[in-house]
């Protein structure tokens, strides 16, 4: 399959190594502003894994060239930060076309919605089928350009819903050989809700502000910045999604129980030390050095 990944940091690279290493023909793009990983794997003619998925898999293409990078796509991964959403639906506005399939990992907040109306397609417009994921799949850092470190490649707990939700079963089939365990979300709504970084780095860096204006960030995120008082202030929020989620119908599982079910978490609760390994996150224990998920 000819599949296209939009975005260059981590976790998108991650991804093109992973489509490309299960044999699929992949293109890297990103922004101009974002050269060096870009210019790294054209160089070397692909990307360098190590960790829990490991080896050199070749990319077809790596560079700032939207069309190139669209080129016969079947499939379309835009992976990025929440910021990088819209962005990405503007570069492709007027390039898509009729039956590419578009995926929006992590889908974050409204991802697939904010996705459709950049690039000008309407919501119930399924010509171009549209679905996004709840998380990224990977904890993962990029430790120099064109290579990355994957700590974890998830192995349960990542939803997926289509927009609209009756595609969302064939997506995942199409995705299967890479993605084997991604689950199926009743619909966007569910994976929105279900994406905890609205619920853990906001309660997290607000409750270490002076922490990070005196450090710079130079901190272990979770391991030091979650403290028993911060874990009540993530279960708070926690509980509201969970409250959200029970009057639309929508189960949301508590980010501790969803955790676990990734790997992620070392127990079921939301006390200090006890979610986000410290080997998930590599060597650096800087706050600006963390992948989120």
């Amino acid at each position: 399959m000819k599949i296209s990944v939009l975005g260059a940091g981590a976790g998108g690279t991650t991804v093109a190594y992973d489509c490309a290493a299960h044999g699929h023909q992949v293109r890297l793009f990103d922004f101009p502003q974002f050269p060096d990983n870009i210019a790294a794997i054209a160089d070397q003619g692909g990307i360098h894994a190590e960790g829990d998925i490991e080896g050199f898999a070749p990319i077809a293409y790596s560079g700032h060239d939207i069309g190139q990078a669209l080129a016969d796509a079947e499939l379309i991964w835009v992976v990025g930060p929440a910021f990088s959403t819209e962005p990405f639906g503007e570069a492709v506005k007027g390039k898509l076309r009729s039956g590419q399939t578009v995926i929006i990992s992590p889908g974050s907040c409204g991802g697939a919605l904010a996705f459709k109306k950049a690039a000008g397609l309407a919501v119930g417009d399924d010509s171009i089928r549209l679905a996004e994921t709840h998380t990224l799949h990977y904890a993962v850092r990029l430790i120099q350009p064109g290579r990355v470190r994957v700590f974890l490649k998830l192995k349960a707990g990542n939803l997926l819903a289509a927009l609209p939700g009756r595609h969302t079963d064939e997506i995942l089939q199409m995705i299967g050989d890479v993605y084997p365990s991604m689950e199926a979300a009743k619909n966007v709504i569910q994976t929105s809700l279900q994406n905890a970084n609205p619920v853990i780095h906001p309660a997290v860096t607000l409750a270490n502000a002076a922490r990070i204006e005196d450090t710079g960030g130079d901190f272990l995120f979770y391991e030091e910045g979650v403290t028993d008082s911060v874990g009540r202030l993530i279960e708070a929020v926690d509980k509201e999604r969970i409250a959200i989620g029970d009057r639309l119908g929508i189960n949301v599982v508590s980010d501790p129980a969803m955790g676990m079910r990734q790997g992620y978490m070392l127990a079921d609760n939301y006390g200090s030390h006890t979610a986000r390994p410290r080997g998930f996150w590599g060597s650096a224990p800087s706050l600006s050095s963390i992948t989120a998920t």
